[in-house]
């Protein structure tokens, strides 16, 4: 493959991914997260840049409350836990009404819903609905990284698998990189309760401005690399 020809196929990438509303969505969002970072929340350019982004955001998740709604009244995976159902389909409520409400906000913030008391209360209910579905989702990551790790176990064993042939199981190399993604999830999450923390000021000694920056940057990169589409095969030169 020329040059040329690499370059046409990763600007086809870059175009792919970022023509996806949720890319743009999280890039706008690390961009909010390190002017918060930048400006420790004194007031200041990077202040201005983190309140007209976190506004500007708003648009991209108009109506996304309906992705979770679905997921909420959609039949889980058949050999699911109990348990992981509860805490996935609470996740998805929390998430929704966290979506929803944020609409009412933005209208709240643009001046088209008059009131602002009510605005900033139904504001901070909507993160403490982001915090408990960052919560969820922490405890849903962990339960399944755990059913992926007994899973992995099991098939070693039954497979006889060793270091050298575990790369040539198709099997083991789906169910390993889904534990890989998995962990990557929790790690996500997990950034993300101490940014919705943050937020609500529950612990201001300790999660600051700069500290809630950090935190909301690092966890937009990661959903950034979530969203990454995968690069086509390279073909085999003839």
């Amino acid at each position: 493959m020329c040059s040329l020809d690499v370059t046409r196929t990763e600007l086809a990438l870059a175009v792919l991914y970022l023509n996806k509303a949720e890319a743009r969505d999280k890039i706008c969002r690390a961009i909010q997260y390190g002017s918060k970072f930048l400006s420790n929340g004194e007031p200041g350019t990077a202040q201005n840049v983190d309140k007209t982004t976190s506004l500007a955001r708003k648009v991209f998740r108009l109506f996304k409350f309906i992705n979770d709604l679905h997921a909420l009244i959609s039949p889980t995976v058949p050999g699911t836990p109990l348990p992981l159902i509860l805490l996935g389909k609470s996740k998805n409520a929390l998430l929704s009404t966290f979506l929803f409400l944020d609409q009412i906000v933005w209208l709240g913030r643009t001046g088209i819903y008059k009131n602002k008391e009510r605005t900033e209360l139904l504001g901070r209910i909507s993160l403490f609905c982001w915090l408990g579905s960052s919560i969820c989702t922490t405890l849903v990551e962990v339960g399944e990284i755990g059913r992926l790790s007994a899973s992995i176990k099991k098939l070693e064993k039954e497979k006889e698998l060793k270091d050298t042939d575990k790369n040539k199981n198709e099997q083991y190399r789906s169910k390993l990189q889904k534990s890989n993604d998995r962990s990557l999830a929790l790690v996500k999450s997990i950034l993300d309760t101490g940014v919705a923390a943050g937020l609500l000021q529950l612990a201001p000694g300790k999660i600051t401005p700069r500290v809630t920056g950090a935190l909301g940057f690092a966890s937009s990169l990661i959903s950034c690399y979530q969203l990454l589409p995968y690069p086509p095969p390279k073909t085999k030169a003839t």
